[in-house]
């Protein structure tokens, strides 16, 4: 029997309706061929640096006389520092110009060396690596949040095969985040708990829904979870920013886990395509008054979604999402599948 779960931070509802995994094309889940870009013609392997914008910073390997890993500007840019920042309204609309930071950072010079594949030093390069350019990013006071991201697969919106993450940076704070940092300063304002910290507490307590943990960080499948195989990476200590010393501190454990996952993820369903999204705190200078608990009710975290699904009417039409996989099985197989 399936049955109706409520988002505890979003207050968004999803139907956990297993029968429908039965139906044609319920949902994806066989070994699959992924596209690649041709390696001769890849813009982000070395010896093709002139097909890119200049670099804004790398690592280099001298024994190997190559980068490690490298961040530049986005070839086609949706936000551009370049833009003034001009705010402005035409009648009843507000605008302003798409002024911002557009950032790809390339993991690793291996054309085809996805996560999963890579050592946990490499991991913990480009993580550190997004944790300077999130930090430095934050310095600019017009900036309202920094996002990282990262598309694996086509169908996943990768137009590129080579194993990169994005940085944007917007004088707005989106909506999606904005809902998250109210639904958390809501309950925080109730329960003067971090429902993030909460939730690790029950999820550890249920033990039913968790991939993964170890020391410092925790991996689960969310109760409301959206789709199948859903899972979210966390600190277990309360943490508000993805580049704060004790995520430092705490790499290689990130790094570990990290790895752990997605290797367990490939192994259950074929090196599927995904996408990743570190849900960070916005930035809170100069406002002093900006969410003035936010470092008390907010918790930096990952989610991770594969591209199982499809997005249909009943969703866009309601804001419900349909999910033909119980996180407990999602879980449940995740976390017995031997790596």
């Amino acid at each position: 029997m399936g049955e109706l779960r409520k988002d505890p931070i979003l207050e968004r509802w999803v139907i956990i309706a297993s029968e429908r995994s039965k139906r044609p094309g319920g949902f994806f889940k066989a070994p699959r061929i992924t596209e690649k870009t041709d390696p001769d013609k890849c813009p982000f392997c070395p010896g093709h640096e002139s097909m890119t914008p200049p670099e804004i910073f790398s690592l280099r390997d001298p024994k190997a006389n190559t980068w490690k890993t490298r961040v530049i500007p986005n070839k086609y840019l949706a936000l551009s520092l370049d833009n003034p920042f001009v705010k402005k309204g035409k009648g009843m609309y507000d605008m302003m110009t798409n002024f911002g930071a557009h950032e790809v950072l390339i993991e690793t010079p291996f054309h085809e060396k996805e996560a999963k594949d890579q050592s946990k030093e490499e991991i913990i390069t480009w993580l550190s690596v997004l944790q300077q350019r999130t930090e430095d990013l934050t310095k600019d006071q017009r900036f309202r949040h920094i996002l990282i991201f990262k598309n694996k697969g086509k169908s996943a919106g990768a137009s590129l095969s080579h194993p990169h993450h994005q940085i944007m940076a917007t004088p707005i704070t989106p909506k999606r985040v904005r809902e998250e940092l109210n639904g958390s300063f809501h309950y925080y304002k109730m329960k003067e708990r971090c429902i993030f910290c909460d939730i690790i507490n029950q999820e550890q307590s249920d033990g039913e829904r968790i991939v993964y943990e170890n020391e410092a960080y925790i991996s689960f499948c969310p109760y409301a979870s959206r789709f199948p195989y859903e899972i979210w990476i966390l600190p277990k200590t309360h943490e508000i920013d993805f580049y704060a010393k004790s995520v430092k501190d705490t790499m290689p454990l990130l790094a570990e886990l990290l790895k752990i996952v997605l290797q367990k993820l490939s192994a259950v369903l074929g090196d599927p395509d995904y996408n990743y999204i570190f849900h960070n705190s916005p930035n809170r200078i100069p406002r002093r008054d900006y969410w003035h608990t936010v470092k008390e009710d907010y918790h930096w975290h990952i989610e991770l979604l594969p591209k199982l699904t499809t997005i249909a009417g009943f969703e866009w039409g309601t804001g419900f999402f349909i999910n033909p996989l119980a996180p407990e099985d999602a879980a449940k197989e995740l976390r017995e599948v031997k790596i």
